[in-house]
């Protein structure tokens, strides 16, 4: 009877250590995973930050018969404010030239993706009635995570 009230009292070193060993492993695999799941985030929020945008571009186009007109200060003829859309934490948000082309510089992402641009072009020649983006990316970063935007 003294003997098995000894064998059930614990657990043995070997047992314990194939436990922290097992934890080791899983934490190896997964903290990787999840900072991988985590800058995919904020890359989409990226696509978020411009949505807004990118839907003004294309009221403007459908009622102007084009893009083309879209001066290179083109805020207000979007009708939003007069200095662009609030910067968030994941994008600067900019439209540099005339034409709708709009420039999202990432930052607060980590890197090698801060200061990566995303210049999304839109197409629409005059007349026509549908609107499709061009986007192109800066190659600074993961290729596969820059995915996310549609970059080649």
């Amino acid at each position: 009877m003294k003997m098995m009230q000894k064998a059930q009292r614990g657990f043995t070193l070997i047992e314990l250590m194939i436990v922290v060993a097992i934890i080791g492993i899983l934490a190896a695999v997964a903290i990787p995973q999840y900072q991988d799941y985590v800058t995919r985030s904020k890359l989409v929020k990226v696509n978020v930050a411009v949505e807004s945008v990118k839907t003004a571009v294309a009221l403007f186009g459908q009622e102007n018969a084009g893009v083309s007109t879209l001066t290179a200060s083109p805020w207000d003829s979007l009708g939003l404010a007069s200095t662009g859309p609030t910067p968030t934490e994941v994008a600067d948000v900019t439209m540099p030239a005339a034409g709708g082309a709009i420039v999202a510089t990432i930052k607060g992402v980590g890197a090698p993706y801060n200061t990566t641009t995303v210049t999304y072009t839109p197409n629409m020649p005059v007349g026509a009635t549908s609107l499709t983006w061009t986007v192109t990316c800066t190659l600074a970063g993961n290729k596969n995570m820059l995915k996310v935007f549609g970059c080649p």
